[in-house]
């Protein structure tokens, strides 16, 4: 049986395929619950340490992947896991680098890239995506 989140869990965001990943502020105090079983970081410095598996990817507020293709192979292996783990995704906040790359799984998933971040914005975050540049980057992935 896998182990993934509650499709009602705060933060949670249910791709067409019904995958179920979550989307959190680290500045927040961790959500109740079951914990991830696999984390991808977006921070622009090391990340707390956490007791589950995890990925660093060096990503500064406001800004995009320091590596785009480390970008592109952290959030695919955290789509695939997710059909399986709880998976999540996280960023100081939770809106800007954690909405950015929310919209590139729904790309991964099959959403439209021009629909992706209104797909995020629907469904997980009114005011996710924060910048033009975050906008553009989820229209080109995962070139």
């Amino acid at each position: 049986m896998p182990e993934t989140w509650n499709a009602a869990a705060a933060g949670v965001l249910r791709l067409p395929s019904g995958r179920l990943i979550r989307g959190r502020g680290l500045r927040h105090p961790l959500p109740d619950g079951p914990q991830p079983t696999y984390g991808v970081y977006l921070l622009g410095r090391q990340p707390p340490e956490v007791t589950w598996e995890s990925t660093w990817l060096r990503w500064p507020d406001f800004r995009l992947p320091s590596n785009r293709e480390a970008a592109r192979q952290a959030l695919t292996t955290a789509w695939e896991r997710a059909t399986e783990e709880r998976v999540e995704l996280a960023c100081g906040g939770g809106r800007g680098r954690t909405g950015t790359a929310l919209a590139c799984l729904a790309v991964l998933d099959g959403v439209p890239p021009e629909d992706a971040v209104a797909f995020v914005r629907h469904h997980y975050d009114r005011h996710a995506v924060e910048t033009p540049w975050q906008k553009r980057y989820v229209r080109r992935f995962p070139a």
